[in-house]
């Protein structure tokens, strides 16, 4: 450890490295928790029908086991196969027994999870506050594919996020207690609101319940300070996107788009840089 203290080069490097095996990791997570939820809920469903659940007699299913395989012939991936980026590189893309082609995603998760890893360890330096930010930074990239790809935020990160968030307040390297319990309070209600006043006037939803978990969340970490700033480079980027998608990819306006991903990117952010954008804020009000 001491090593790492006083070499930060070495220390970048290494949380990189971590940064590559973690998102493999997370592409494990990205793909299963999505079909571990489908199955609970398929199991809840029976339970009030009193009907035997359908996937009573199949295997464990989590995210330990069973082991990785290939989606096309049930090949097991073996660990030389499963090294972040290298075994892509050298296998061209391509399973190793059958030589389906494999999903640009898994490696491109990886090369993103070491990016941001290596930028939270360049932003905050070595000690645990850098630690605490990997693990927020982590957490955020899981959540984000999850929605971008099935308009999901589960429960299972977003509530263990918050409580993260609420815990590392008590150290404040971020946001203090008061701050980070305010956040949290207002992060939920400001979304939980505006949800509410939306279906009241038009009587659709206009997004999910996840949606206020997270931004409770990111102001647990954050600090009611930051909500703001969050939300609306939040909004920005997703009104520039979802513009840009309906003029030049022809996206149809009733597509449900989910806001998740920006509300991630914006807190992640505002953790990093959150203080000199309010300063920017501040100065730009105060003319």
């Amino acid at each position: 450890m001491e090593l790492l203290a006083g070499a930060p080069t070495l220390f970048l490097i290494v949380v990189v490295v971590l940064g590559l095996i973690v998102g493999s990791f997370l592409n494990v997570v990205i793909y299963r928790l999505p079909l571990m939820m489908e199955r609970e809920w398929r199991a809840q469903c029976a339970e009030l029908l009193d009907q035997p659940a359908a996937d009573a007699d199949q295997p464990a299913f989590n995210l330990w086991t069973p082991r990785s395989r290939c989606p096309h012939c049930g090949h097991l991936i073996t660990a030389t196969e499963n090294i972040p980026l290298l075994s892509f590189a050298l296998q061209r893309g391509r399973c190793a027994h059958c030589q389906a082609e494999i999903s640009w995603q898994y490696p491109l998760i990886e090369a993103v999870s070491g990016l941001l890893a290596g930028l939270v360890a360049w932003k905050l330096g070595f000690g645990w506050p850098a630690a605490a930010g990997l693990l927020f930074t982590w957490f955020l990239l899981a959540a984000s594919v999850i929605d971008f790809k099935h308009q999901l935020l589960p429960d299972d990160l977003t509530l263990p996020l918050l409580w993260l968030g609420l815990m590392v307040a008590l150290w404040g390297p971020f946001a203090d207690l008061p701050s980070a319990v305010i956040g949290a309070i207002a992060g939920y209600l400001s979304l939980w609101s505006v949800y509410q006043a939306f279906r009241l006037l038009t009587g659709k939803e206009g997004m999910g319940h996840g949606d206020f978990k997270l931004l409770a969340a990111l102001g647990a970490w954050t600090g009611w300070q930051s909500l703001v700033t969050i939300v609306l480079l939040s909004s920005l980027v997703g009104a520039v996107v979802g513009l840009t998608l309906i003029l030049f990819r022809g996206r149809d306006r009733q597509t449900p788009m989910p806001f998740g991903p920006f509300l991630a990117a914006a807190g992640w952010i505002a953790l990093l840089w959150g203080e000199a954008i309010n300063r920017v804020w501040l100065s730009w009000l105060g003319g």
